[in-house]
């Protein structure tokens, strides 16, 4: 690195300090830089060798001005502030995305937009090209954000099936019905036949199928649907405990629930204890994700993984083939049933 002439402070390497370490010109390092497109292998090997040796690092800034993009990509959370620190699973999902771009040298910005407001100016600042990309997490049907941004050509992919968006939005998505499925499988395994189920929000898609799975299952083993046994919830510990309660005033002889989420699972565990009811003994517990929550919990919690790291590096595969050119793409993972203590 150089000197600069005012005191003994060093300035940043350049594209020239690569190029000249490398022995070969500015207009090879910048090939290099851009793809590598039209560079021979040893030349590459050699401007790769020189960046590790000087230190240089990309002028983001500049390189956008030339290709007009901004080289970042934004983690779009439409859910209220509290429900980023609250659920663990957006925690996780977010390291999970943020590991899958460092290996590409792509910053991750984060953006939580819970208000109509937040929403307005978030997507103002998407489409004005702040970004290259979005990862959409927890989108409600009827929230505009999602068709907005695909109308403005931005390329978008949302965790989870957008509802009433079809093949038009890039998703990636666990397997939601089928884990439902295995999961009310192995309570009705377990001679349970008084099965309630605390729903997630039936305005996302975890919420529709999930449910859906639950009702396939008890129709398929001959169970009589009784809907005293079905309370909605949306996700947070609070609505949980708050469908537990519901549950045990309808239907006092409820034996087991299945809960959308290990969070709202963790309510339904204090509801219980509270009523007196022992777990597994008297009511039998599973939740859905694998979440932190779910070995947080006393018992254990019985539950449905969803396989995260496989989701956030599959979202961004999927987006930055799309900022690449490709088409929208699509892409259910399975899920599978973990068994713990409260079941």
């Amino acid at each position: 690195m150089t000197m600069s002439n005012t005191g003994g402070r060093r300035k940043p390497p350049t594209i020239h300090d690569v190029a000249r370490e490398a022995g070969v010109s500015r207009g090879t390092v910048s090939r290099v830089l851009n793809g590598g497109h039209y560079v021979s292998p040893a030349a590459a090997d050699a401007v790769n060798a020189a960046i590790r040796k000087t230190g240089y690092v990309v002028n983001r800034h500049a390189r956008s001005l030339i290709t007009g993009r901004s080289d970042s990509v934004g983690f779009l959370l439409t859910e209220p502030q509290e429900r980023f620190f609250e659920d663990p699973n957006f925690n996780v999902l977010l390291r999970g995305c943020t590991q899958a771009l460092a290996a590409h040298d792509v910053p991750l910005l984060l953006m939580l937009a819970g208000t109509d407001d937040e929403r307005r100016r978030i997507t103002r600042y998407i489409t004005a090209g702040h970004v290259d990309g979005v990862l959409l997490v927890s989108s409600h049907s009827g929230d505009p954000v999602a068709e907005e941004l695909r109308a403005a050509g931005v390329p978008l992919v949302a965790c989870g099936k957008p509802i009433g968006l079809g093949s038009k939005v890039s998703y990636v998505a666990a397997d939601d019905r089928d884990g439902a499925r295995d999961m009310v499988r192995h309570l009705l395994a377990l001679g349970r036949r008084r099965i309630g189920v605390v729903t997630g929000p039936l305005d996302t898609p975890g919420g529709v199928e999930r449910l859906a799975g639950y009702r396939e299952v008890l129709a398929e083993a001959g169970v009589e649907a009784d809907e005293r046994l079905v309370v909605s919830g949306d996700y947070s510990r609070a609505s949980g405990e708050a469908g537990a309660e519901r549950l045990l005033a309808r239907a006092p002889d409820v034996d087991a629930v299945f809960v959308a989420s290990d969070l709202m699972a963790q309510g339904v565990l204090a509801a219980l204890h509270r009523a007196g009811r022992r777990v597994p003994q008297d009511v039998a517990v599973g939740g859905f994700d694998d979440s932190p929550a779910a070995v947080a919990a006393s018992p254990e919690l019985t539950t449905i993984r969803q396989p995260w790291d496989r989701i956030s590096a599959e979202m961004v595969r999927v987006l930055l083939a799309q900022i690449g050119g490709e088409d929208p793409a699509a892409v259910i993972l399975p899920t599978e049933l973990v068994k713990r203590d409260s079941t």
